[in-house]
Parts: C-alpha cells; sequence; structure tokens
C-alpha cells in the first residue's frame, strides 16, 4: 500500500502543491493531510495513526524530509525504526535518503576473500554504512536548521519594524479591519473541527493567528449565516 503524506504548518501555505507533486510520481497513493504548527513528531495525530496503520511492504511518500520531521534526532530515530520494519520511505526532494537507496548501500558490501586482506575490505563496509546513515541525518538536520533560520529571520525582522517604530500587532482596544475576516472566517470553516475540518478550537485561532476573542465572534457568525 502506498501513502502520501502532506503538511503544512500555517494557514498560509497550500497543501495542495504537496498532494500534487506526490500523485505525480506515485497516482494510486492513498494521501494524508495534516495540518500541524509544530516539530515534534509526537503531536503529529494524522502522522501517529499513519505510522500505527502501516505495515512491511507499505510505502511512505513525503514530499521532502522536512514533512516527515523538522527535528533531526527525531527524524532520524524514525527513520530508522520505519527502515527496521520494512516500511519504504520516499523523499521526493532528497531521493539520496530513500530507504532503498538506504539499503542497496548496506547490502552492497565488499564479500569477504578469507585471506588477510579481510579486515580491510570490512573497514570499508564499515565505512559504506556510516556514510549512509551519515547521509540521511544531515537531511534532517538541514531540515531543523532551516526551521531555527526562519524563526530568526522572522524575530529580526519583527525587531527592525519595532526599531523604526512600526505597530507590531493590533494595537489595544483597536477594531479588526473588516477585509481581514473573510479570509479569516473561510480558515475557521476549512480547519476547525466545527466546520468538518481536523483542529479543536485553540488550534484553528492559533493557526489563523487571530485572538481568541476574534476567533469566537468570527464562528458565532459563520453560524448565524449557515442558519440564515
Amino acid at each position: 500500500m502506498e501513502y502520501g503524506y502532506a503538511r503544512i504548518s500555517t494557514a498560509k501555505q497550500n497543501i495542495e502543491r504537496q498532494i500534487r507533486n506526490i500523485q505525480l510520481s506515485y497516482p494510486n497513493a492513498h494521501i494524508v493531510k495534516e495540518i500541524f504548527t509544530g516539530t515534534k513528531i509526537q503531536s503529529r495525530k494524522e502522522l501517529d495513526k499513519l505510522l500505527k496503520l502501516v505495515k512491511e511492504g507499505d510505502t511512505i511518500i513525503f514530499d521532502s524530509v522536512s514533512r516527515m520531521s523538522r527535528n533531526a534526532e527525531e527524524g532520524f530515530k524514525l527513520y530508522q525504526e520505519l527502515y527496521h520494519k520494512g516500511i519504504e520511505l520516499v523523499f521526493l526532494k532528497e531521493p539520496h535518503i530513500n530507504t532503498a537507496t538506504y539499503k542497496n548501500a548496506l547490502e552492497s558490501n565488499i564479500q569477504m576473500t578469507g585471506t588477510n586482506v579481510d579486515f580491510i575490505l570490512e573497514g570499508i563496509n564499515q565505512y559504506l554504512m556510516a556514510l549512509a546513515k551519515e547521509q540521511i541525518r544531515l537531511a534532517f538536520e538541514q531540515a531543523e536548521k532551516e526551521v531555527q533560520d526562519l524563526h530568526q529571520r522572522t524575530k529580526e525582522g519583527i525587531e527592525t519594524a519595532r526599531l523604526n517604530g512600526k505597530q507590531i500587532g493590533q494595537k489595544k482596544g483597536a477594531r479588526l479591519i473588516v477585509k481581514k475576516a473573510a479570509p479569516a472566517k473561510e480558515q475557521i470553516r476549512k480547519y476547525n473541527k466545527d466546520f468538518g475540518g481536523q483542529l479543536n478550537n485553540q488550534e484553528t485561532w492559533e493557526l489563523i493567528g487571530i485572538s481568541k476573542m476574534t476567533f469566537y465572534k468570527y464562528k458565532r457568525e459563520i453560524m448565524e449565516e449557515m442558519a440564515e
């Protein structure tokens, strides 16, 4: 069975791009969608369900290694666990760390000769295995670094704007601009559980980036609109 796992971490991202990339190479893959705002694997509900579902011989396709994990230690650990369970992992943007590539590297050991040179050949085999593992670890470390760099750039941008006298966030007592209400409501309809989505109330307002009070105001207005 082939499964495609697509994840976005903000409402501004488009999950359809990942799905399109997966289906282009694996048109029969069953797509699993995740709306997630953190970095730890354990908090990803849909991924947790998928990991319990897959069995030996199944394949999980990711658009990139960062969709599996942006935490290097956890990602590398999960990769090894799935590999040893016989689960095929495919990373469309990093095919050099696909489990098939990794398996080939481990299985293409230089055969022993039964002579005194075997200790040299054994050393070469160990080096090849270590090199393959290091390539996988580096891919996850790069994904984690990209997240850290993004957070740092965002932090620096906010600080620069503040020093330049720009208002950061909404002023106390200020009214929300009406034109922002429509896209926020659309995202509530899309992601909130009460309208068929995956997220609870708090997860929804955190994902969209609005206050708790504004969320409930918009939610009430949506329900009133639907009742009309």
